[in-house]
């Protein structure tokens, strides 16, 4: 199996594309540079990416995988398995559970009543499927988030590197989609409360309002960077006032998607949508501080006054 690589210099300018054997090293790497570029073996410095540290001679180069297909799968995983619980209760929760439920048939309900929702539940032993309000629309909102990530990944991220280790797709699904069954067997259970009705109006704007906020700040961190570079520039706001948080943290894409979290599990009532909202709050706060060091390193006039991601704190 053959390895088609990227080669691009520290300055961002792409010299090329090589092709090497999946068993290759990075020393058998320098080797195929210097047949195809002319640089010299002892000139050239292997990274795992433009501010990232030298690889060894004896390092074997991993298999590759796009970061959009991984994006792409990672984001649609949980989509099909929220789905599948909440279309398909008798398979997870067993008829005599379902039974006990309130709510809406819901294969009268838009736009589920295209599928066979009623024959594939008489397969596991049921046949009419309840559904509360509250449970509806949060899966309405859980699908309109990882839609946006979707088209987000087709649309607007540019990102400075092609590939990642073919291990993260496992390692990244692992986690969206074992999240995703997590949350959805809870929400989605014929016998959970939901919370009061203002409780779930409010948590339904945060939600809406930071899933605006993250998506324009994408947008600004695109218009930042010119297509096919990897150039880098103090993000600043814009004329959008969601992008205001700028002038508070380094990173509000992340501080926005904590908030959108926050706001799903106020109006679901749901205890696993929080531990699902600390566990990301928890990785991109590593992430964050680690951006928010090579701003300041790289950007002599970077704001002192911001923080990595929560605002007066972090």
């Amino acid at each position: 199996m053959a390895l088609e690589l990227e080669v691009i210099k520290t300055s961002g300018k792409p010299l090329g594309k090589v092709s090497i054997p999946s068993s290759s090293t990075i020393k058998d790497l320098k080797k195929e540079i210097y047949e195809n570029f002319k640089v010299a073996v002892n000139r050239q410095s292997i990274r795992n990416g433009p501010k990232g540290r030298d690889e060894k001679d004896s390092l074997q180069i991993r298999p590759q995988i796009g970061w959009d297909t991984v994006f792409f799968l990672e984001y649609a995983g949980p989509i099909l398995l929220y789905g599948a619980l909440f279309l398909y209760p008798q398979c997870a929760y067993g008829n005599e559970t379902v039974s006990k439920g309130h709510g809406q048939d819901v294969s009268k309900l838009f736009p589920f009543f295209i599928f066979p929702v009623g024959l594939i539940n008489e397969i596991c032993g049921g046949s009419t499927i309840k559904v509360q309000d509250n449970a509806y629309y949060a899966g309405i909102l859980w699908s309109i988030h990882y839609i946006k990530r979707i088209l987000e990944t087709a649309f607007v991220h540019r990102f400075s590197h092609g590939t990642m280790p073919i291990f993260n797709l496992f390692k990244n699904c692992g986690y969206y989609w074992g999240f995703a069954l997590y949350v959805a067997y809870h929400i989605n259970h014929p016998l959970h409360t939901p919370p009061p009705a203002w409780l779930f109006y409010f948590g339904t704007f945060i939600f809406i309002f930071c899933e605006l906020g993250n998506l324009s700040i994408h947008i600004l961190l695109r218009n930042l960077r010119p297509p096919g570079t990897s150039v880098r520039k103090i993000p600043v706001p814009d004329s959008n006032p969601f992008t205001k948080l700028f002038n508070l943290v380094s990173c509000p894409n992340y501080t926005y998607e904590f908030g959108a979290w926050v706001g799903f599990t106020l109006l679901t009532g749901c205890l696993p949508v929080f531990i699902f909202a600390l566990a990301g709050l928890y990785q991109m706060t590593v992430w964050a501080i680690g951006k928010h060091k090579k701003y300041r390193s790289e950007f002599p006039n970077y704001p002192k006054n911001r923080k990595s991601i929560i605002p007066f704190l972090i």
